[in-house]
């Protein structure tokens, strides 16, 4: 008998079957996560890198945001927001810049945790892949050689013949556990060196436009 994936497949018991199901549907849910996380998280990478140059380089506050370009999926667009809204909101309602200056603060803090969290979403889904994936293969393992041992207590033979099909469901499960495990384990580990390097750049952000509110506050004390 050719034993092939397809045919170890359908000739499998309905436990293995199901097992190999279940995995092949985690490889395809992380491969998806992978490629879009991978997309998503290079662009906000470059985008943040960009943004905080220009941001920097810009010569008052008004101009330095203007440099974002109203570019809502730039991770640093979300965190101006926040500042921008209580700096705005601060200085009509006419409170002291001591005031203005913490409220702005507390806005960007925020503002980096609340793009932090969006930018973390569905990397739980790669973590729980890698960590059940091969235990999910192993259980296939095992059943696998069960299924062996069975056949061998039922057929009062140990030939190549009654061992193979149940040892073919086992070594699949076991590669297909892998297949699934290793891909992800990589790029969840590859995502978080990113997020890290994303978080550093929203750190210094938000740092700078800090920096800049002071500045404007300096000014508009020194000019009242």
């Amino acid at each position: 008998m050719d034993y092939n994936i397809i045919s170890v497949f359908t000739s499998a018991t309905l436990v293995a079957q199901i097992v190999m199901v279940v995995l092949i549907a985690m490889s395809v849910i992380s491969w998806t996560v992978i490629i879009g996380k991978f997309v998503s998280l290079g662009s906000a990478e470059r985008k943040a890198a960009s943004g905080l140059a220009r941001f920097t380089e810009a010569t008052d506050l008004r101009q330095a945001v203007q440099s974002l370009g109203g570019d809502p999926s730039s991770p640093l667009y979300a965190v101006a927001q926040h500042g921008v809204r209580e700096f705005n909101n601060g200085k009509e309602a006419g409170v002291d810049e001591t005031v203005v200056v913490e409220t702005v603060r507390r806005a960007l803090n925020q503002g980096v945790s609340q793009e932090l969290d969006r930018l973390h979403k569905s990397l739980s889904l790669l973590a729980t892949a890698a960590n059940t994936a091969p235990f999910i293969g192993l259980f296939g393992t095992v059943w696998g050689i069960m299924t062996s041992f069975h056949a061998i207590g039922q057929m009062k033979s140990a030939s190549l013949a009654t061992v193979a099909p149940g040892i073919s469901e086992a070594l699949i499960a076991t590669a297909v556990g892998l297949a699934v495990a290793v891909p992800a384990t990589i790029a969840y580990n590859m995502f978080l060196g990113k997020l890290e390097s994303i978080e550093t750049r929203l750190i210094n952000f938000a740092g700078v436009f800090l920096n800049r509110v002071h500045r404007e506050v300096n000014i508009h004390r020194s000019r009242g």
